[in-house]
């Protein structure tokens, strides 16, 4: 993921005629999708503990499990013990190209039934939209013509069962509406999908949350201009500070204004790397630690939740030493762990 604070030239990607056919594309979109049971409002109002029901799902086969186990063979202790430590608490599940359409809804499935039986809410993250990052580090995602299929397949996973869309919760792309001020090309491709795509979760029943950047990214009234064309109405809220270090005071100012332009939009908050706060860069950057353990708010607030989004020890990219963005990076982790917020 790559934020505003890159100054560095970015690699900008012609659109052509995918844009005209998107519009074209989205709306023509056909296949099983289920039937609305809940209206915007009953999503927007309903009360946070039935969004996230009996709290967060911690995944036993998470990311930084898989590298405990990996590094403990390779005897790495203390490697191992940071990664080990860092998969005690949940974070949230990411669902990318590396799944098919074909595939995704295994992912889907067994998560969320790994969370019906612990009674808890599974948080997933999609990140596959068509020029994903701008063509930065997490570079990738799929066409304009995969993209709908792929997401239907994401949506019919979470819709099985008896009560729809319960125990799940969908952070729908980030930077994805933030970023587009790096590439503007791809406004009129990229709103119209994730419009399509968080109708669909609504339909499902499903908690949706749109991209809002970070409170030192977009003005507040630009945010909310984006999230208003790309379907806020018919999600739960927004998310803010995935990948970020920004601190939760900070990050919640920020989302309340956006909230109150957005018609009263709830939000949750990353907070999975900022116990350190803002360390001058947004890539790996030295000093930072993990952050407070996650949790369902009060719900006195529009904060539905602070949630590790970002899977903190995941490399950002190659930069300060790190390897491609998404790989495991073992020194990043311990430091982490060492600096995690008391």
């Amino acid at each position: 993921m790559t934020h505003h604070h890159a100054r560095r030239t970015r690699r900008l990607v012609a659109v052509s005629a995918a844009v005209a056919a998107v519009a074209l594309l989205v709306a023509g979109c056909t296949g099983t999708t289920p039937t609305d049971t809940k209206t915007p409002m009953t999503l927007r109002t309903e009360p946070n503990t039935k969004v996230f029901p009996g709290g967060l799902y911690l995944q036993a086969d998470s990311l930084a499990h898989q590298a405990a186990v990996r590094l403990a063979a390779d005897g790495q202790e203390s490697a191992s013990k940071a990664a080990a430590a860092i998969a005690e608490t949940p974070v949230s599940i990411w669902l990318g190209d590396q799944y098919s359409a074909k595939k995704v809804g295994a992912v889907v499935a067994a998560n969320l039934a790994a969370a019906k039986k612990q009674g808890k809410t599974a948080v997933f993250v999609t990140y596959a939209i068509p020029n994903r990052d701008c063509g930065d580090f997490s570079a990738g995602g799929f066409s304009t013509a995969e993209y709908p299929t792929w997401m239907k397949a994401v949506t019919r996973a979470l819709a099985r069962g008896e009560k729809r869309g319960e125990h799940s919760a969908v952070i729908v792309e980030p930077d994805s509406l933030a970023m587009l001020s790096n590439c503007p090309s791809q406004t009129d491709t990229r709103i119209p999908l994730i419009r399509q795509s968080v109708k669909e979760l609504h339909d499902a029943g499903i908690p949706a949350y749109l991209d809002a950047g970070n409170s030192h990214w977009v003005q507040p009234a630009e945010m909310a201009s984006r999230l208003k064309k790309a379907g806020i109405r018919y999600a739960r809220g927004f998310f803010t500070n995935v990948a970020s270090f920004y601190p939760v005071d900070d990050e919640r100012a920020y989302a309340e204004k956006v909230s109150n332009l957005t018609g009263g939009a709830k939000y949750v908050i990353d907070v999975s790397r900022n116990g350190q706060g803002w360390k001058g860069t947004w890539c790996n950057p030295e000093g930072t630690g993990l952050g407070q353990a996650p949790h369902v708010s009060a719900g006195t607030t529009g904060l539905d939740a602070l949630l590790w989004i970002k899977s903190p020890g995941v490399s950002d990219g190659t930069c300060n030493g790190g390897p491609k963005a998404g790989q495991w990076y073992a020194s990043y982790a311990e430091a982490l762990v060492k600096n995690r917020r008391a």
